[in-house]
């Protein structure tokens, strides 16, 4: 099994931070690698913990008295000087339920409430987003959405577009548009399927 000797923090950043690991190979091989990360301090990261807490909050909801819209975000991101498509997500604050992170997030990123519904934990629980790069987890909410659309509570380094979108204009996206890729996957559901929450009663 591959060792990691040594773990040196490169960044002191409030959200996202870059550490250096010193790792040697199966064969004994040594070598570097890098891994960027939501955590404060070495102790916190999930090398040092070996626990798959949520650093965020993925939300897939659904809005409207048919249920038929499905909320997005039309997000700039840096890392490809863009607008992709994402769902409204957030990260988990220390202490924080995940669940009431999801509620608090839709109502700071759309304005929306969030009535989340209750799925089997193996649907929602923390799975790694680009484990490659990041020990980054996210946990998912799935609920409906209710009110109206709302930027107030947006942060000035947010720049975002609320988008309720039918199946026709999911669809689009999917042909035409930069998706992130639970996003995108999602969406095949919800393009697909009759009743785009059905899945998650079967496991």
């Amino acid at each position: 099994m591959p060792e990691i000797k040594k773990v040196t923090p490169l960044t002191e950043n409030p959200h996202v931070n870059l550490y250096h690991l010193d790792v040697e190979s199966k064969t004994g091989r040594k070598g570097h690698y890098y891994v960027a990360s939501r955590a404060k301090t070495e102790n916190d990261l999930k090398i040092r913990t070996k626990k798959n807490t949520p650093d965020g909050v993925i939300i897939y909801s659904l809005y409207g008295e048919k249920k038929d819209k499905v909320v997005l975000v039309r997000q700039y991101r840096y890392a490809i000087d863009s607008y992709i498509y994402e769902f409204p997500a957030g990260l988990v604050e220390p202490g924080e339920d995940y669940k009431e992170a999801g509620i608090r997030e839709m109502k700071e990123e759309t304005g929306l409430e969030l009535s989340p519904i209750d799925v089997d934990p193996a649907y929602e629980k923390p799975y790694f987003t680009t484990i490659g790069m990041t020990d980054e987890s996210c946990a998912t909410v799935y609920g409906y959405t209710s009110g109206e659309i709302s930027g107030d509570g947006l942060e000035d380094s947010e720049e975002l577009e609320i988008v309720l979108a039918d199946r026709e204009e999911v669809r689009r996206i999917l042909r035409e548009e930069k998706a992130a890729i639970m996003t995108a996957y999602m969406l095949m559901h919800f393009l697909h399927d009759e009743e785009p929450f059905a899945f998650l009663r079967e496991i």
